[in-house]
């Protein structure tokens, strides 16, 4: 009897069902710590290869906080008060920046597309780079911090500890903006240009300039919604109390839920066809 030719060697092969390799290629709809992880140290290690950048983050606002404080030599309570908002707000601008650009470059670049053609949830993928920029957050507020209490003189009544949470969830609220508007610019020069339209606004209503309480009352309803206007009333906080007051409770726990609701968005926007 011939054999038949069509049958492997061993017996026929037993077909694998659908079921089992769905399970094996389908991402998980919950944040996995390993994806994570493994999507934040790519992320650090594509920033270790540009130390320009690298080098602009952490240096900038240690030197724009180095610049205020001599522009306002003959005044130090002027630069106590201005210094301590600043230091919310620099995190929180250059943050953006990058993150809306290093991201742009990945979804126009396919990477994101490839990413998430593999097993990777949206949530790790979005958690993986907030991690990586959070960790790039770490230094840059560790440095601006220490530069202002310890070497300028920024005189704070409260810990110094509280003043870099608040920094550092500044920074965080940046890199989220940054995520969420990488999905709706076209270039890196569309990415900048969302920086007037997203922040400038904040800027002027967060109560750097003039106390929120003496604007007009319309400016003063829209500041009360800004997240940036938490992060400078944080600062205040601890530039005037020497305890944690609830105010401040009130002001990080917004700031941070603000940077979790973002992210949320940004991880809405990632499309596994087209990104």
């Amino acid at each position: 009897m011939t054999p038949d030719r069509s049958t492997p060697p061993g017996g026929p092969a037993t077909p694998t069902r659908p079921a089992e390799h769905l399970h094996l290629v389908a991402p998980s709809r919950f944040l996995t710590p390993a994806r994570t992880t493994a999507t934040a140290a790519r992320v650090l290690r594509q920033l270790r290869h540009d130390p320009r950048t690298v080098a602009l983050l952490l240096l900038v606002p240690v030197l724009m906080i180095t610049l205020l404080r001599y522009v306002f030599d003959g005044s130090p309570r002027t630069f106590d008060s201005i210094g301590a908002s600043l230091l919310g707000i620099f995190p929180l601008i250059t943050m953006f920046l990058v993150t809306s650009i290093a991201t742009l470059r990945e979804r126009t670049s396919g990477t994101l597309e490839r990413l998430l053609a593999m097993p990777l949830g949206k949530g790790d993928l979005i958690a993986g780079y907030a991690l990586a920029f959070a960790a790039v957050a770490v230094a840059q507020s560790v440095l601006a911090t220490a530069l202002s209490v310890g070497v300028l003189g920024l005189d704070v009544i409260g810990s110094p500890w509280l003043l870099l949470l608040v920094a550092l969830l500044d920074a965080l609220l940046g890199t989220a903006l940054g995520l969420f508007v990488s999905a709706f610019a076209a270039s890196e020069f569309q990415a900048v240009q969302f920086m007037p339209a997203v922040i400038f606004p904040q800027l002027l209503l967060c109560g750097l300039f003039t106390p929120r309480d003496r604007m007009h009352p319309a400016l003063e309803a829209i500041s009360d919604v800004l997240p940036m206007s938490y992060a400078v009333d944080g600062m205040n906080q601890v530039l005037r109390h020497t305890d944690i007051t609830a105010d401040f409770v009130r002001d990080i726990a917004v700031v941070a839920g603000c940077g979790l609701l973002v992210l949320c968005l940004g991880a809405a926007t990632l499309s596994r066809r087209t990104v």
